[in-house]
């Protein structure tokens, strides 16, 4: 097979102006109040504003998931598995994400990489990004099969999800992989990313096994 480099592209570039957006909103939030709430309300909207932006421009060129569970998960409920390009795409989110966090660091004058020290852990805290996940992947899938607005749908769950999850709805190995890399409000502690990922690797198979239950064929929109 092929590789799209347009494909690839654009999942490398939408993931890194995503976790841009989610860094660069947490500290410029730290750098104008020292109001938790504020800070989380602030970095809540300026994600929800960039996945609304960056779903909608990069969808028609790969699919904008920014996501290596939703990359796969939809991967499989679409029947289009084609692993070389799959493979590539987590590598690019991963990287991208780095990328993104590099960015939100120097626009800010911290160091290019830093090494947060933001520890996340916990059973609600890993729960909470199960569940995060699950609903990730049902309102993609349902939008979709809906024709629904799919970017305003994810970004609407998770400006939500960040307030009521305990996680504050991280819901992407990749993303969080770039928090590790500033040390800031949105930061996520080296040893606390493995977890975090193995929790949405989780979400991600429960929400595969829903979405099978829930629609079973493409045309099993409505009951």
């Amino acid at each position: 097979m092929q590789l799209n480099a347009r494909h690839t592209g654009a999942e490398f570039l939408g993931t890194a102006l995503l976790v841009m957006s989610v860094v660069g909103s947490g500290i410029m939030a730290q750098q104008l109040t020292s109001d938790v709430g504020v800070q989380l309300l602030a970095n809540a909207i300026a994600t929800g504003g960039a996945l609304l932006g960056l779903i909608t421009i990069f969808a028609p060129l790969s699919g904008a998931s920014f996501n290596p569970v939703v990359t796969v998960v939809m991967s499989v409920v679409n029947k289009s598995v084609q692993w070389p390009q799959m493979c590539v795409d987590v590598l690019v989110q991963c990287a991208g994400a780095v990328c993104g966090a590099v960015v939100a660091n120097i626009m800010f004058a911290h160091p290019f990489l830093e090494t947060s020290t933001k520890i996340r852990t916990g059973g609600p805290t890993w729960f909470s990004e199960v569940v995060a996940t699950v609903g990730l992947l049902l309102i993609i899938r349902g939008g979709t099969l809906a024709k629904a607005n799919v970017a305003a749908l994810v970004a609407a769950w998770i400006t939500g999800a960040y307030w009521f999850t305990s996680s504050t709805s991280i819901a992407n190995p990749a993303v969080g992989f770039g928090r590790m890399f500033s040390d800031s409000f949105a930061g996520i502690a080296p040893e606390s990313w493995p977890m975090f990922a193995v929790m949405q690797i989780v979400g991600g198979v429960v929400g595969l096994t829903l979405i099978v239950f829930l629609w079973p064929s493409k045309q099993e929109v409505t009951a």
